[in-house]
């Protein structure tokens, strides 16, 4: 009976991770649509969430005294914490890095930072293209020689 219990909840999973994959499909070609359902799904969720704390804190006993807010506060505090959500959720991976490599945001880069970096990618570009053209000629010279040295093996 126990692993028959496994296999429902497997196999409910499953169409769950199934249908939720065919659903981000059909949505992400439209994103607007796909953005107001996330939204006011996320906004029911805290509400939800809210509101049952609200109800808990106004029990008598250890419930109460759990969801009473300053010790929610410090209780919800300390698990981001250890997880590590604490961090991550309210300054993004993203920030972190750019912080770590001391590095600037676009937003708070001046106007000849931007022209440097334009112009040392129009650099790399023509470096890039000479590099072809280079390879390219390599080519034609290999194909020549080839065609010199055994002229019944001509590609048509």
């Amino acid at each position: 009976m126990n692993e028959e219990r496994k296999g429902f909840w497997r196999d409910t999973l499953y169409s769950f991770d199934r249908m939720e994959d065919k659903l981000r499909r059909h949505l992400a070609s439209h994103p607007v649509i796909y953005a107001l359902i996330g939204g006011v799904a996320t906004v029911l969720f805290w509400r939800g969430v809210w509101h049952t704390a609200d109800a808990l804190a106004e029990r008598d006993g250890w419930i109460g005294w759990l969801f009473y807010e300053p010790v929610s506060l410090v209780l919800s505090l300390i698990v981001l914490l250890v997880t590590g959500l604490f961090v991550s959720f309210f300054i993004n991976d993203v920030m972190l890095m750019t912080g770590l490599k001391q590095e600037k945001r676009i937003a708070t880069e001046t106007k000849k930072e931007v022209e440097a970096e334009g112009t040392e990618v129009a650099t790399l570009q023509s470096a890039i293209q000479d590099l072809k053209d280079e390879v390219d000629g390599i080519k034609d010279i290999v194909q020549h020689e080839h065609d010199l040295h055994h002229p019944d093996r001509r590609e048509s």
